[in-house]
């Protein structure tokens, strides 16, 4: 027990007044003289007793009267923190990601939390509390009672530190009050585990609310699979989490029209195939109907009439295997003999391939500037008898490494970049047994900048990057190096022509980042919009003279099909769906969590911080006592004789 006022406490020494008053009585008995009867002396021996028992009771009900009166003036009461008057602070993360719509003993699990925050918190206490989008800081349950009720689901969740991070902030700086950090989720299972490091200024609470079941039925992907003059099959991937299902609807929409129907006998994974128009802009949607996650229930994709990338290679030996990579159902190669260069042409490329110019003239090396300043990317590949001086011209204005000298050796190319952006969804996983080309002849590099790409056994690159330029060390004709037979040369040279011109995919992923490049001309002041009913975007862009180049990445953040404006003209559509991670519904094991109190409800959390931070005040305890014992010297005085 402790005391608000402990000094009151100081008064009990007053008790002492009653015990001398009671000892030390003031008044002198006068004797009479009575008759000597036996009886008589026998009552008066029996009186005076019954008065010593009478008048110690009415001291004892006296002072325990004082010192109830007393003690309530001081204010006790109990507690399990040290102090009357510490500040008690509380933020709540409330986890609304997709997986939060999985379905509880009382609804969604999400819709479950609300409502214990709202029926067990006191609707006046001073809390914070935020989700993966939004924040309330230093309110109540009352202020953000409407808000909390109409909280929408978040397509992207904050990670564990970030979560901790977030949380920690906002606590105030004083040391000296009971912080107290509660956590609601769901916890799936993710690729971040969680662990909580020991703090000795907050306590972690963690609620994991569990569905009543795992089942859950996605559209997972979708890909063309086959495609003709007229026709193309799109392949839809499904994923099931459950039991069998034995037909599972599967509906094509292009904008709101239903296209086509098919069923699937899915127990794991299936898939379905849908025949669409090729060469024909098509806003599709695939539904399914699942009852456990909606979010994954949809996906959205589209096509717009298909876009070359154009590629123009200015050669000085054979460039028959560039015709090979470079095909006409995505590119628009053009090749030119050097001497033959119009240089009005270069203006209009993506990709321009300098394929072993013996040397680089001042004026190409201009007009190439100009390009690469215009968006433009450029591939250069060096002869055998180039002239370094015109080559590292060249150089010097991308930052490349030098060519310093020739060595007539032969090298193989044993090293590859596997994360780097051309090859980072080439190989499943690294290969260590690969039959390495090799040259003959190659140039020595002065300083070695930028990424490599691929590199001789040395470490020393073969293939190097700096922007948009890209560099090789050697030649690529048969008589200096085997790389033209190599399996390597065909994802290195077509993804330098794919991402020279970053044409828009079937779809896009919401919150992460993605570059599309758009063809049209924008005249000056002149802005692209994503639109699509009343959500307009004005993303992140740089604008050329023949195309701009669009990033979206915390933007758009809802999935759909958008419209890409200039003005009222629609230029393209573009797809964004919702990220298919939290479909797989599978929680962690938060038995094994150190540093934390685990909980499976909301209310049990709530009442565990009341149960740390109330204050049991005594005080009426203590006035109760006083009237009974005022009671009980009163019976005492009355019927005692």
């Amino acid at each position: 027990m402790q005391f608000k006022n402990p000094e009151i406490l100081y008064a009990l020494l007053l008790l002492i007044i009653p015990i001398i008053v009671h000892l030390f009585q003031l008044r002198r008995f006068e004797k009479v003289a009575f008759t000597n009867v036996q009886l008589l002396k026998s009552i008066t021996i029996q009186t005076r007793k019954s008065s010593q028992i009478k008048k110690w009771l009415t001291l004892l009900t006296r002072m325990l009267l004082l010192a109830c009166i007393i003690i309530a003036f001081a204010q006790p009461y109990q507690a399990n923190t040290n102090s009357f008057n510490t500040k008690n602070e509380t933020v709540i993360y409330l986890d609304n990601s997709f997986s939060m719509q999985a379905k509880g003993a009382n609804g969604t699990l999400l819709n479950t939390a609300v409502q214990d925050l709202i029926e067990h918190m006191d609707e006046n206490e001073s809390i914070s509390i935020f989700t993966n989008d939004l924040n309330f800081t230093n309110t109540s349950i009352k202020a953000v009672r409407n808000d909390l009720i109409g909280l929408s689901y978040s397509a992207n969740q904050l990670d564990y530190d970030a979560i901790f991070l977030k949380g920690k902030k906002a606590f105030s700086k004083d040391k000296g009050s009971i912080k107290n950090f509660v956590l609601i989720s769901d916890f799936q299972q993710k690729k971040d585990l969680l662990t909580l490091k020991k703090d000795s200024l907050v306590n972690y609470n963690l609620v994991q609310l569990n569905p009543t079941k795992t089942t859950n039925v996605s559209i997972d992907s979708l890909y063309i699979s086959k495609t003709n003059v007229e026709t193309l099959e799109l392949t839809v991937r499904l994923g099931n989490q459950g039991d069998p299902i034995e037909t599972l609807p599967v509906s094509l929409f292009e904008d709101d029209q239903l296209m086509a129907k098919s069923a699937v006998n899915i127990v794991n994974n299936a898939e379905t195939i849908f025949t669409i128009p090729n060469n024909k802009a098509f806003n599709g949607t695939i539904t399914i109907d699942d009852a456990h996650l909606n979010y994954d229930n949809t996906f959205y994709f589209n096509l717009d009439e298909s876009e070359q990338i154009k590629v123009l290679a200015i050669n000085e030996a054979d460039a028959d295997f560039l015709k090979k990579l470079y095909t006409n159902d995505e590119f628009d190669l053009t090749m030119v003999n050097f001497d033959e260069l119009n240089y009005n042409s270069l203006v209009n490329q993506n990709l321009i391939i300098l394929n072993q110019l013996k040397s680089i003239p001042n004026a190409l090396i201009t007009a190439l500037n100009s390009f690469s300043e215009d968006g433009g990317s450029l591939l250069i590949i060096p002869s055998n008898t180039s002239d370094l001086d015109s080559y590292n011209q060249l150089f010097n204005n991308y930052s490349l490494p030098n060519y310093s000298s020739k060595i007539s050796a032969e090298k193989r190319i044993t090293k590859i970049n596997f994360s780097h952006p051309l090859l980072n969804n080439v190989f499943d996983k690294s290969v260590d047994n690969f039959q390495y080309p090799k040259v003959n002849t190659y140039y020595n590099l002065a300083s070695p900048t930028g990424a490599s790409i691929l590199s001789f056994e040395d470490n020393s690159a073969f293939l190097s990057q700096v922007n948009n330029a890209y560099a090789f060390s050697a030649a690529l004709d048969e008589e200096n190096s085997n790389f033209q037979n190599s399996p390597l040369i065909v994802p290195v040279l077509y993804n330098i022509g794919k991402q020279s011109l970053k044409v828009s995919r079937l779809y896009y992923a919401v919150g992460t980042k993605n570059t599309i490049d758009i063809t049209t001309t924008l005249l000056q002041d002149d802005i692209l919009k994503l639109e699509r009913a009343e959500t307009s975007i004005v993303p992140l862009q740089q604008t050329f003279s023949h195309k701009v180049q669009l990033t979206t990445d915390e933007y758009p953040n809802s999935a759909g099909i958008f419209d890409v404006k200039n003005k009222d003209e629609i230029v393209k559509h573009l797809s964004y769906n919702y990220n298919r991670n939290e479909s797989l519904l599978t929680y962690m094991n938060l038995s094994q969590t150190l540093n934390s109190k685990i909980n499976t409800s909301v209310a049990t959390a709530i009442d565990t911080i009341k149960s740390t931070t109330n204050v049991n005040e005594l005080w009426k305890w203590f006035v109760i006592f006083a009237v009974a014992f005022l009671i009980i010297e009163m019976l005492i005085l009355k019927f005692l004789k």
